[in-house]
């Protein structure tokens, strides 16, 4: 069902904030810090996977999810919902279901046999496709994913995701230089906030991980050389 409510930007923003708090997905530990897939240190982790198993928090997100999209993009602005192989492919599926629109998949490599195809499901060319995936950091993997995408001769000018860190400036400029608009629900900045008002965490903890969201490669460089 298409929504018709469209709550502010910023209460949308701060209720996922909430919500990924309330489910324990967001993580910080600056004494031992986490390790990204780029092998660099970080304060903070978030699994945006957990939320498939939460019904009334995943059906609240995706329709602030289509409610922003439409707002943003536009309310005829697609023919086709794409998820990103994994995490994107269920959220994916619950836009497609709201957005009454086909759904497909983009595998991150050819499969490998058969028709040794990246996109599953049906994708025409000259459809108006929504990347949809469930967060961001600097944008470089949604790349990709638009790129397979084009070479249906399909369009792919917009994604959306549920987390974005909002901390990395080149992360819209590397979207916006390959024709991609981002649109999201939340950032870093959004999730503190939302801890320092539930006392999520201690303060001293909060504290380090405003130290790393302002300046997150400094903060890195420190630990990389510790």
């Amino acid at each position: 069902m298409i929504p018709s409510a469209f709550p502010p930007k910023e209460e949308i923003a701060r209720l996922t904030a909430r919500m990924l708090l309330e489910i324990k997905a967001v993580h910080f530990n600056a004494a031992e810090p986490f390790i990204l897939a780029s092998g660099l240190p970080s304060p903070t982790y978030i699994d945006c996977r957990k939320l498939i198993s939460y019904p009334r928090i995943r059906s609240t997100l995706m329709d602030f999810m289509a409610v922003t999209v439409m707002r943003d993009a536009g309310f005829e602005a697609f023919d086709n919902i794409a998820g990103g192989e994994t995490a994107g492919i269920p959220f994916a599926a619950l836009m497609a279901e709201r957005l009454a629109l086909p759904m497909t998949y983009v595998r991150k490599k050819p499969k490998g046999y058969g028709r040794n195809a990246r996109i599953e499901g049906v994708m025409s060319e000259g459809d108006r496709v929504l990347l949809v995936e469930d967060l961001t950091t600097d944008g470089g993997s949604k790349l990709s994913f638009v790129d397979a995408i084009r070479e249906t001769g399909a369009e792919c000018a917009h994604t959306a995701v549920i987390f974005y860190y909002g901390i990395f400036p080149e992360t819209v400029k590397t979207l916006s230089d390959h024709g991609v608009a981002l649109h999201f629900l939340c950032t870093w900045w959004d999730v503190l906030a939302e801890a320092r008002a539930s006392d999520a965490f201690d303060t001293q903890t909060l504290a380090e991980v405003e130290t790393f969201l302002t300046n997150p490669r400094a903060w890195q460089a420190a630990r990389a050389k510790a």
